[in-house]
């Protein structure tokens, strides 16, 4: 029997009915488990090809024993003779809006799997990996698959573990395995007529038993719990809701975190700590030297809408607490890799209540990136090219030297 997917727990579900309804075919399940349980016990023998030949004698015997007639045994069956045609897939308009959608739900499956499969394969032979030439080969390959009226293309999790396990090393393996099927399309379409599904089903199965990563799983718990939590809600997600679905939440929840950790990023207020280079965080450091008058305030993310009034809020406390009067503070800013609007028209606003408060505003270490963004938002000539230091030693000489503080460095 067969079912429609909808998801792993319902598929599941939908399985142990059919099951007990007596529409098991225990022949082809006999065939299923034999060649699972070949692949298996062959996968240990590097040399022997366990795979190809578990298959094999799976067809073989399904054949001679004519077993799809006699057990009702489901094959793979004739195929159909000769490459496919090329064609203009031609769309109606009442069609048009399903096809925009499942075409990008399609999109994010096939690019989410492909991601996750190169970095995965990938990093087992410590090679690199451009997400952006993945997607250009997907949206090649995809084109060329919809003028020749085929099915969406993307990597698989289960046809790449399988390639694997056959000994597979380059993408070359893919350009053989194409030209392997043309010619077997061409030239001997009923090769694999007996071939039995539940084989094929068994490959698959073979192949993701070694997809689980149970121990990165306990180690992302030891090290970073709430990671660990996404992964389980997005495996949750699809198990229940099904693929497309199941990345759609973990696409929100990974989102919700990056704000999360954007709205509360660490910040620090600086000092000089004897013996040792640069300037350093005060909490960490409590016997690190203030400058009198002066805040260094470095603040360790980028600057957007959802952390721009935290900001605003972090220096005016540090002001407040500064053991001395304050005349001046310096935004040091080479952890700030952007800056959105929001957070421009909130620095726009601190540098006049600032002002109004007799507290001079100067910025240090700024990337040019930044600087350029700034331009734009035309707040870099509002502030004074001269009040962008290149590091924060030449902004506390600047201070020390304009307001005459006796201080050593």
């Amino acid at each position: 029997f067969s079912i429609d997917g909808v998801g792993p727990l319902r598929d599941l579900l939908r399985i142990t009915e059919g099951i007990l309804g007596g529409q098991a075919n225990w022949t082809s399940f006999a065939v299923g488990v034999g060649t699972l349980a070949a692949i298996l016990l062959l996968k240990p023998y590097k040399r022997i090809p366990g795979l190809l030949l578990a298959v094999v004698a799976a067809t073989i015997v399904v054949g001679i024993l004519n077993l799809d007639s006699t057990a009702g045994v489901k094959v793979l069956g004739p195929l159909p003779q000769g490459l496919p045609s090329f064609a203009l897939p031609m769309i109606s308009y009442a069609h048009l809006g399903q096809v925009i959608v499942g075409g990008c739900a399609v999109a994010m499956v096939a690019f989410a799997d492909t991601s996750v499969l190169s970095r995965t394969y990938a990093a087992k032979i410590r090679a690199p990996v451009d997400p952006n030439q993945e997607m250009i080969g997907l949206g090649a390959a995809n084109l060329a698959a919809g003028l020749f009226q085929g099915f969406p293309i993307s990597s698989s999790s289960s046809r790449t573990p399988v390639a694997e396990a056959a000994g597979a090393k380059t993408q070359l393996t893919g350009v053989v395995g194409a030209i392997a099927v043309a010619l077997l399309l061409m030239f001997a379409p009923n090769l694999l007529k007996d071939l039995p599904s539940s084989a094929l089903a068994a490959v698959v199965i073979a192949a993701a038993i070694g997809l689980f990563e149970f121990a990165d799983l306990r180690r992302i718990f030891r090290i970073q719990p709430w990671e660990f939590w996404l992964s389980m809600a997005c495996f949750v997600g699809v198990a229940v809701f099904g693929v497309i679905p199941g990345i759609g939440i973990a696409i929100v929840i990974a989102v919700i975190e990056f704000l999360w950790d954007g709205w509360r990023p660490h910040y620090a207020v600086l000092g000089r700590v004897d013996g040792v280079r640069g300037y350093h965080d005060i909490k960490r450091y409590p016997a690190a030297r203030r400058v009198p008058g002066l805040v260094l305030f470095r603040w360790d993310a980028p600057l957007f809408f959802a952390n721009a009034e935290l900001f605003h809020q972090r220096v005016v406390e540090a002001i407040a607490e500064s053991p001395t009067p304050v005349r001046r503070i310096i935004v040091t800013a080479e952890p700030v890799t952007s800056i959105d609007v929001t957070s421009a028209d909130m620095l726009a606003e601190l540098e006049h209540s600032l002002i109004e408060s007799g507290v001079e505003l100067r910025f240090a270490e700024m990337k040019d990136p930044v600087k350029d963004k700034l331009k734009r938002f035309e707040l870099f000539d509002r502030f004074g090219a001269a009040n962008f230091y290149p590091t924060i030693g030449s902004a506390v000489d600047a201070y020390l030297e304009e307001h005459a503080v006796d201080w050593k460095p």
